[in-house]
């Protein structure tokens, strides 16, 4: 009996510490580092540029996925929408194809008024763990993800059914816990660097 008793609370004591240290260690893998990449003028962007925003919006892009392109007036729509209430917009191009020309072209050819940064041989998108495009991270002033996944749940704006990106700034701005913190993202696979 008593050895029960001690076998039930070993194990329930092991459960515990390792559950708490599995918690602690999903959690801190949700904490993005600090980075710095250049916009295609040239201009540096660090993240800890951006933390006092309310919320950072860090979107994986490219220049040929039509995928991507075809959230180009939305992720626009969205970015006028929530930048005057202090969310942070950067687009993000890991295309290895995709040069800085390129990158420059098509923002322009889009009217992004958001940043567009170019992430060298995919450093960036390897820290995020982005393997698509387009693909959505909101972080919070402490670079702690709080959504990843998808900007909605359809590529043609007409069959949306759930504004997913929009839901969770809504809910960050409101100073609520985001309900559904992760959604699958589609599109075009990232390009990467031969490493």
């Amino acid at each position: 009996m008593f050895r029960n008793i001690m076998t039930s609370v070993f194990i329930f004591s092991f459960t515990f510490l390792f559950t708490g240290g599995l918690n602690r260690l999903l959690s801190s893998e949700k904490i993005m580092e600090n980075f710095t990449l250049s916009d295609y003028n040239g201009k540096k962007h660090t993240l800890q540029d951006y933390q006092n925003s309310k919320a950072i919006v860090v979107m994986f892009i490219a220049t040929r996925c039509p995928v991507s392109n075809a959230y180009n007036e939305r992720m626009n729509k969205i970015f006028a929408d929530y930048e005057s209430k202090g969310v942070t917009f950067l687009g993000i191009n890991s295309n290895v194809l995709e040069n800085v020309e390129e990158i420059k072209k098509h923002a322009e050819e889009n009217k992004f008024k958001f940043a567009v940064l170019k992430d060298p041989d995919n450093v960036i998108a390897d820290k995020f763990k982005a393997t698509v495009t387009p693909e959505i991270y909101v972080l919070n002033s402490k670079f702690e993800i709080l959504y990843h996944g998808r900007i909605d749940d359809s590529r043609r704006e007409e069959e949306v059914k759930s504004q997913d990106l929009r839901k969770a700034l809504d809910e960050v701005l409101t100073g609520k816990k985001v309900s559904v913190t992760e959604t699958k993202a589609f599109g075009c696979t990232i390009k990467r660097a031969q490493k």
